[in-house]
Formats: structure tokens, C-alpha cells, sequence
């Protein structure tokens, strides 16, 4: 009988400890008191707005793009992979460290050019808070500095930069509820491509041209970025990215 109670005891134990609540992603990330003030501040606004848009709140797919010389950070949505982008928001950002070209190694100052993803969500940031990007990635291992390449790029507040991309504290709180709301639904890599230009803006094009005029190396990197400007541009959806043994990027 005392076996009988005890096998009774273990099974009932083992099904109340799986029929314990499973803490989502989002729910961790309320327990930090900028995130939960970050919730309060924003959330309601932001699904008016998505409303408004026409959008389905949360989104459960955001693609990221910043252009360097433009100063501008886009936040596009949609709602499944068989759907095209839509663009939700543009974020000036605030500063700029460096110039046009990519980063090619550690204390240059430069913010990367290329294509990553999101790697971090920091919600202690010493800049408000912050979304860390995987870099260096493929291509920046063959292409960048192979001791120090450098690293810790974030989209982050605080308006301060040394090769990361920042933007307004209260810029910073809606797109880190956004990219945790895409996170909590199982968009594990929320991806972030950084283009030196807009390459649809003249003006733009002329500093980029001025700018690569005698670095042919440079040349040949932005016009191969370019290729998933353009195709994104054409398709409103991203295409696969991979990367070959001269660190180029390839269209699959």
C-alpha cells in the first residue's frame, strides 16, 4: 500500500509540475521595470496605431532597415511568410559615428553595412534599452579584421553612438515591445539589414558614388548590398541570404 501511495504521490507530483503555466518570452521581459514602464507608456498607442494602419496587433514578423547616410531606421510588419512587408514606422536616428563603408574591424567607429539579425534584448541597458545585432556575421568573419573584428552593435536610446545605431528613448521602448512581441511568437531571428544609402534617393546615390570613387573594394560591397535593396523594393518580402568564400552576399 505504501508503494501504491508513493507511485500515486510521484505521478501527481509530475503532472502539477506540467501543468505549470509556461512564462512566455514577453512576460519576461514585463518584469523589468523599463519594458513594464515601456508597456504602460506605449502599448495601447501602439496598437491604436496598427489599428489605424490597418495592421493586425502584435505583429508577428518585423524586418528592420536602416540607411547610414539617410539617418532613418524602418520598422516593416506582416503577419505570416506567405504575406508581403508593410511598413509600420520610420525612426530618424539621432547619431552617427564613423562615415559610409562597412565595419572592418575593432575601435573603427564604423557602423556595420550587411545583413544580420537581432542576437539581444537588453532591458538594462546603459542606453535606455537595447537590441544587440549578430555582428560580425558570415561575411564580415571572411571580409573583417581576423583578430579584432569588433562587436556589442546595438539599436539602442540615449542618442549616444560609437558605431551603433541609436535613436529617441521613447523610439527605442516601442521597437523593443515590437521586436518582443515578433520574439514571444516564435520570430527567432528578426532580421536587420543596415544599407550604407537609400539607393531610390539621388542625392543620396551622388555621396555614395563620391564616396567609392577611388575604393573599388567598396564599390563591389554596395553594389552587392544593393541587390537586396533592390529585390526587397520589387517583392516587399525578404529573400534568403547566404554568403560565399569571399564573403559576398548571394541571393538564393
Amino acid at each position: 500500500m505504501k508503494k501504491l501511495i508513493t507511485l500515486v504521490c510521484s505521478v501527481m507530483i509530475v503532472s502539477l509540475a506540467f501543468a505549470q503555466p509556461q512564462v512566455s518570452f514577453y512576460d519576461i521581459q514585463k518584469s523589468y521595470p523599463r519594458v513594464a514602464t515601456a508597456v504602460s507608456k506605449k502599448e495601447d498607442t501602439l496598437k491604436k496605431q496598427f489599428a489605424k494602419a490597418g495592421l493586425a496587433w502584435p505583429a508577428k514578423q518585423i524586418y528592420i532597415r536602416s540607411f547610414k547616410y539617410d539617418s532613418q531606421l524602418e520598422v516593416w510588419v506582416r503577419n505570416n511568410s506567405t504575406e508581403s512587408y508593410k511598413l509600420f514606422k520610420t525612426y530618424k536616428v539621432c547619431a552617427l559615428s564613423g562615415s559610409l563603408g562597412p565595419k572592418r574591424i575593432e575601435g573603427d567607429y564604423q557602423v556595420p553595412e550587411g545583413f544580420y539579425y537581432i542576437n539581444v534584448f537588453n532591458p538594462k541597458s546603459t542606453f535606455h534599452l537595447s537590441l544587440g545585432i549578430n555582428y560580425p556575421n558570415a561575411s564580415d568573419v571572411v571580409l573583417s579584421d581576423s583578430i579584432k573584428p569588433g562587436g556589442d552593435i546595438y539599436i539602442h536610446g540615449s542618442c549616444l553612438t560609437v558605431g551603433c545605431i541609436p535613436i529617441q528613448d521613447h523610439q527605442i521602448e516601442e521597437l523593443y515591445l515590437l521586436a518582443s512581441h515578433a520574439r514571444n511568437q516564435g520570430q527567432d531571428f528578426i532580421p536587420v539589414h543596415i544599407f550604407p544609402v537609400r539607393y531610390n534617393v539621388a542625392k543620396s546615390v551622388d555621396v555614395l558614388n563620391k564616396t567609392c570613387k577611388e575604393d573599388a573594394d567598396y564599390q563591389k560591397f554596395s553594389a552587392n548590398v544593393k541587390q537586396v535593396f533592390d529585390f526587397f523594393e520589387d517583392k516587399k518580402k525578404l529573400p534568403l541570404i547566404s554568403v560565399n568564400s569571399k564573403g559576398e552576399y548571394v541571393i538564393l
